[in-house]
């Protein structure tokens, strides 16, 4: 795998890409949404099949999240045609959302898909990008492991929530085994900052303290995460 693949935190470097909804350039196409780009092994395969059933099926809780989705592999746009289709003829299922076509391998390699398990085709990658264009998480699944499409939104909305708050995420959010649906309050870097951390917000320690009282947005999002989930 190449040494320079962009990183979290950095531009998702701008491509032009050949997909089965037309050329696309990226970052730029989904400029002001946040996007998740995800690659796969091949077309007419088993787990990847799974996946993509499951991406359709919570395709507008991504767009509820202002989060569009785009797949990737090193299959050529006649073959993710005709998968798609095959995938609503058989599976009642239709897949709204944009494959890229990547037979030489060109943009996987540029975003380091290709591993030394998988030889000539794509591991299951995921690529979080924000509406501004930088990459703000990066997953690898090996090849005979499907994916779990509610922690990529679980992942996207936590996500979201750290942007707008400027607060870190628990462990499972939003049904964290201390603090609950609430966000954890940056660590004070100061003794002064420690003493008014204290004071302002609920703490297990000055370097450990969250929000007392969630907003209404964040428990409204946290029971949607809850209610999809529960719903699978």
């Amino acid at each position: 795998m190449p040494g320079n693949i962009p990183l979290i935190g950095e531009r998702f470097p701008e491509m032009e890409v050949v997909t089965d909804h037309g050329v696309i350039k990226l970052p730029d196409h989904f400029k002001g949404k946040w996007f998740v780009l995800f690659s796969h092994p091949a077309d007419f395969t088993p787990v990847c099949t799974t996946e993509f059933v499951a991406f359709a099926k919570r395709y507008e809780d991504f767009k509820k999240l202002n989060t569009e989705l785009i797949g990737l592999s090193v299959d050529n746009t006649f073959s993710h045609i005709k998968w798609k289709e095959w995938i609503k003829e058989k599976l009642g299922v239709e897949i709204p959302f944009p494959i890229i076509a990547d037979p030489m391998g060109e943009v996987a390699k540029k975003l380091g898909m290709i591993h030394a398990e998988s030889g000539v085709v794509t591991v299951r990658a995921v690529f979080v990008v924000d509406d501004q264009g930088v990459i703000r998480a990066i997953l690898y699944y090996p090849l005979n492991v499907g994916r779990n499409i509610d922690e990529i939104l679980r992942l996207v909305e936590a996500l979201q929530l750290s942007s707008k708050y400027g607060r870190a995420v628990p462990a499972n959010w939003p049904n964290n085994e201390l603090i609950g649906d609430q966000l954890i309050v940056p660590p004070a870097s100061t003794e002064q900052e420690a003493k008014e951390r204290l004071q302002k917000f609920k703490c297990f320690d000055w370097w450990f303290c969250y929000e007392d009282k969630a907003s209404q947005e964040e428990k409204e999002q946290a029971r949607r995460f809850l209610k999809r989930v529960a719903n699978c």
